[in-house]
Parts: structure tokens; C-alpha cells; sequence
């Protein structure tokens, strides 16, 4: 039960110089949480809506947030609409949960040192064990971070997976982050014709 806490911890380790979207992370870890909490035994997935289960102690403030999160009465909340409702903001959760914990740290902007920069992932054994799963190629694993936007590749090995519960979920966060590149598409196209209106206009 800790998928969403090694995603975190990939993309705090990112590269600012090949940055990800906080959207699509967000997503990726919304979706995480789900099959970690599948794993506590704290729902199911039944026709592709999320029917909670007991309230399981993790031993991990976010995923027990996210487990008293659930529509608790039918019609149970969709997979889809519970991975934008709690990814709303989850990658800043995750990142100041890191932060507190002494995992991470913020680093001072070059320019003006009295403001924070961003949050510098430490060298832990959480981050090797992050990196050590991301590199041992595990499918569901390697599927949330590609969603993610932390590596390229998509496993082949997806075509095997049989637990339709995972699928479900891999295929929603799927969805849903080409859903948000859409989204951002739009937005792109249409402040870039708003500019040249404005310049037109000038």
C-alpha cells in the first residue's frame, strides 16, 4: 500500500528541466490511492463505480483521508468522478506530506532568496525504493507513471493484466489525463488567438 506514496516521490525527483503537469500527477495519484486502498480491502469496483468498503487504518494520513472521502450511498461515485474530485490539489497534498515528513525540502529561489523555490526531493530510502520499483518495470506501477508523465514507455504487459479492477482504474486515469491535455489545448489556442486580437488592436 504504497503506490501513491512512491509516485509522489518519482515526481518530486523529476527534473525541473523537463518539469510534469501537477494535473496529470494529481490524477495518476487519485487513481494510486484507489488500488491501494483496493489493496487495504477498502472497496471494490463494481461497474465501474467505487462501493466503499470498511474504514481501514493505513498507517498513512492521506490514504485514510481518502477512505473517509467516499460516497457512502447509492448510486456510488464513479471512478471517473472520484479521480477529479480527490485530484484536486493532491499533488501539492503529497508534496507538503513529503515535506513534513523530512523527505523533501524547499529550495530558495536564485533571484530573490527570501521567497521558496521548489521542493527538492532528499536522498532517503523512500526515494530508492520509489526508483527501484520504477525501474523493475512493474506494469501497473509503470502505467500510473507514464499517465503521469514520469517515463515515456507504456508496459507492453498491460495487455495481460486480468483483474478488471486495476484495469478499470488504469483506464479511467488514462482517460482522464487526456481529458486534462484537452482541456489544456483549448485554453493554448485560445489565448493565443485573444493575443493576437489584443496585438491587432494595439
Amino acid at each position: 500500500m504504497n503506490t501513491a506514496r512512491d509516485l509522489a516521490v518519482l515526481a518530486l525527483a523529476a527534473s525541473p528541466e523537463t518539469p510534469v503537469e501537477q494535473g496529470d500527477v494529481s490524477l495518476a495519484l487519485a487513481g494510486a490511492e484507489l488500488l491501494d486502498l483496493v489493496e487495504a480491502g477498502a472497496l471494490t469496483v463494481d461497474a465501474d463505480h467505487i462501493v466503499p468498503g470498511a474504514r481501514p487504518q493505513t498507517g498513512d494520513h492521506l490514504l485514510d483521508e481518502a477512505a473517509a472521502a467516499f460516497v457512502r450511498q447509492e448510486p456510488y461515485e464513479s471512478v471517473e468522478d472520484w479521480l477529479w474530485r480527490r485530484g484536486q490539489g493532491l499533488s501539492a497534498a503529497y508534496s507538503a506530506a513529503l515535506e513534513s515528513e523530512g523527505l523533501a525540502t524547499r529550495s530558495r529561489a536564485r533571484r530573490l532568496p527570501v521567497r521558496p523555490g521548489r521542493t527538492v526531493l532528499l536522498d532517503t530510502p523512500e526515494r530508492t525504493r520509489a526508483e527501484e520499483r520504477r525501474a523493475s518495470g512493474e506494469p501497473v506501477f509503470a502505467a500510473l507513471a507514464t499517465a503521469a508523465g514520469l517515463q515515456d514507455d507504456q508496459p507492453d504487459t498491460l495487455e495481460d493484466l486480468t483483474d478488471d479492477t486495476v484495469t478499470a482504474v488504469l483506464a479511467a486515469v488514462g482517460d482522464a489525463v487526456m481529458e486534462l491535455e484537452g482541456v489544456r489545448q483549448r485554453r493554448a489556442i485560445e489565448n493565443s488567438a485573444f493575443d493576437n486580437i489584443w496585438r491587432g488592436g494595439v
